[in-house]
């Protein structure tokens, strides 16, 4: 257990036990399937993000635990829907829940957590949450399908790249400390102050994610290496090492990006490498989380605090 984990070690639970209450249904394969993604367990960052955020501005009620099950039933709905889309086969070191039952649950249970999560915000009542978490959705929405425009296209920007890693993740970070401001009660630039650090949190944990893509250790991935190029996503280090790359170079990998598939994957690699495109995509995440931290510090002084601190060092030097 990490360190920012103890610390809401109590709290953490008690989301646990939420999740596992909520995910109750009168249809046995949505239980089924919602539990099976849920108990995979993960890093479980954005609903850390929001027991830490609210912890550290002083709240002291129980709603950060709903609104921490919330945030991880609209990222595991997203989860849900983007394994079919992108035809993924392994998550976290087991099959996705795809490929155990087919597109159409996966897809009808992604929907029931993202109505559940719906269902939860009402219970709560609070406005402010509602628009931040309803907006945060849709965010989300575009930047899947923008992904999905983007695929195959050699030609996107680190501009238009970035823009995507906003909406599809960094968005979600964004909503998970703001809405731990607004219950702890927090004036508008204080809620801005902590958006900022979630954003920066939330494109360092995605820039860190797509190079790993590229030097990464499946078995500790839980995932496959090379997934990103065989869906045709053009990502940072393949962006970088476009622009750095010789000519040749530059067109086996605009032409990788084209047709998808990693038939080509270890020469690709091996350019990424040699032309900076890690080391670059991995310098921008660093950069990302000093100005998160520069942020985090501006926070009070509190056991929070530092563990908010800790969870962004880990974000940009984990290997998983």
């Amino acid at each position: 257990m990490q360190s920012f984990h103890k610390v809401v070690q109590s709290d953490f639970e008690s989301v646990n036990q939420l999740i596992i209450g909520q995910l109750h249904s009168d249809v046995d394969l949505v239980e089924n399937i919602g539990h099976y993604i849920v108990d995979a367990g993960g890093k479980r960052l954005r609903p850390l993000l929001v027991l830490l955020m609210s912890n550290a501005l002083g709240y002291n009620g129980r709603q950060h635990i709903n609104l921490a099950a919330i945030i991880e039933f609209i990222h595991t709905a997203t989860l849900l829907h983007d394994d079919v889309v992108d035809v993924s086969s392994l998550r976290r070191g087991r099959p996705t829940a795809n490929a155990q039952w087919g597109n159409a649950p996966s897809v009808l249970v992604g929907d029931f957590l993202y109505s559940r999560s719906f269902q939860m915000m009402v219970a709560i009542g609070n406005m402010d949450i509602m628009e931040i978490l309803s907006n945060t959705t849709n965010v989300i929405s575009e930047g899947e399908v923008q992904q999905l425009v983007n695929a195959n296209n050699p030609e996107v920007s680190e501009a238009t790249y970035l823009t995507v890693i906003h909406k599809k993740t960094a968005a979600l970070f964004e909503a998970a400390c703001e809405i731990g401001a607004v219950i702890s009660g927090a004036d508008t630039t204080l809620r801005k102050q902590v958006r900022q650090i979630g954003y920066h949190l939330g494109v360092a944990f995605q820039l860190v994610d797509d190079a790993l893509d590229y030097e990464g250790n499946a078995e500790k991935l839980g995932k496959n290496v090379g997934d990103d190029l065989a869906e045709g996503k053009p990502t940072l280090p393949l962006i970088h090492a476009i622009t750095q790359g010789t000519k040749d170079e530059a067109a086996l990998i605009k032409q990788a990006i084209r047709e998808g598939g990693i038939d080509k994957l270890q020469h690709i690699i091996t350019i990424v490498q040699q032309r900076g495109g890690l080391a670059y995509t991995n310098e921008c995440a660093r950069a990302h989380a000093d100005k998160a931290l520069a942020l985090i510090a501006n926070l009070p002084a509190t056991p929070y605090q530092s563990a908010l601190a800790d969870l962004t060092r880990f974000s940009v030097e984990r290997s998983t």
